[in-house]
């Protein structure tokens, strides 16, 4: 039997393919290739949406830095495990997302993870010139009094 996909996975494969999505992902992937697609200045693009979500929700937005070619690296902070943490993860790149995302979720362990992000509006999508982002979100479960649980 093939490696299970959860437990208890008694089939070991799945019923269909996802070719369906392949077409809108190269464009994606197309676009991250020109040089000049990611936009500057991602603090004043993006970061004030993630502050929003910040703030309603209780969360702590603990560092926001802009590094290399414009990437936005964000970290934050919401109470509870890695459910929360995932959930407000995933919430806060809804709060920027445009038309075309791409979203990897590496894992910084048991209360934490980080999102690479990589967001655009592609070629005849919007009214506006194509251009995207990077973000780099790492977001970590802390306790009812605020201590972090996973760096």
């Amino acid at each position: 039997m093939t490696k299970p996909r959860w437990d208890p996975d008694e089939r070991g494969r799945g019923v269909a393919s996802a070719e369906a999505g392949v077409l809108e992902l190269d464009r994606l992937r197309s676009a991250m290739l020109e040089p000049d697609w990611v936009t500057e200045e991602p603090e004043l693009h993006l970061l004030p949406h993630v502050q929003r979500v910040c703030d309603e929700r209780g969360y702590v937005l603990e560092r926001a830095a802009v590094v290399g070619d414009c990437v936005l690296e964000v970290d934050v902070a919401v109470a509870g495990g890695r459910k929360e943490v995932r959930e407000a993860g995933f919430e806060l790149v809804g709060s920027f997302a445009e038309s075309s995302t791409h979203i990897v979720e590496r894992s910084r362990g048991a209360d934490g993870s980080t999102l690479e992000i990589t967001t655009g509006v592609l070629d005849g999508d919007s009214r506006f010139a194509p251009h995207g982002h990077v973000v780099r979100l790492a977001v970590r479960g802390s306790d009812a009094s605020g201590a972090t649980l996973a760096r």
